[in-house]
């Protein structure tokens, strides 16, 4: 089952968070998100969006994000095990290890607030880049 408030935000503008965009999709493959939320829910329907429309604008897999539908009685998959109490929570995992979780009224977006946990945890873009093939001196 799928969220709804997933549904990318189409007048988020990407430009105003390029430096964002820019981090999330540096490790657009080694990252996992797990979201809960409910489309009842009214910090759900205010907050996924965005967060959504930085994840497609960040070219984050499909298979890099997992949504969980929440019930209005905050029950749902996964509930249990992650210790869910509010919604939206995203949950950030990297190599099966959480580096980060953002709890429905944090003091700033949900994209910029994981942006900043994969840079302060796992590096910032220049550091999950590949360095350059240095060229091989053959003369010699």
């Amino acid at each position: 089952m799928k969220l709804e408030a997933m549904t990318p935000n189409p007048v988020w503008v990407a430009d105003a968070y390029a430096e964002t965009v820019r981090t999330l999709r540096a490790h657009n493959n080694a990252v996992v998100y797990k979201i809960w939320g409910g489309d009842w829910c009214k910090h759900t329907r205010g907050q996924l969006p965005d967060f959504a429309a930085a994840l497609e604008a960040a070219d984050v897999p499909a298979d890099r994000i997992e949504e969980h539908v929440v019930d209005e009685n905050k029950q749902g998959a996964g509930v249990d095990r992650y210790n869910i109490e509010r919604i939206p929570t995203v949950v950030i995992e990297h190599n099966g290890d959480s580096v980060g979780r953002y709890v429905e009224e944090d003091d700033q977006p949900i994209a910029v607030w994981a942006a900043d946990q994969l840079a302060d945890t796992i590096g910032g873009p220049a550091d999950a880049e590949e360095a350059p093939e240095q060229p091989t001196d053959e003369s010699g």
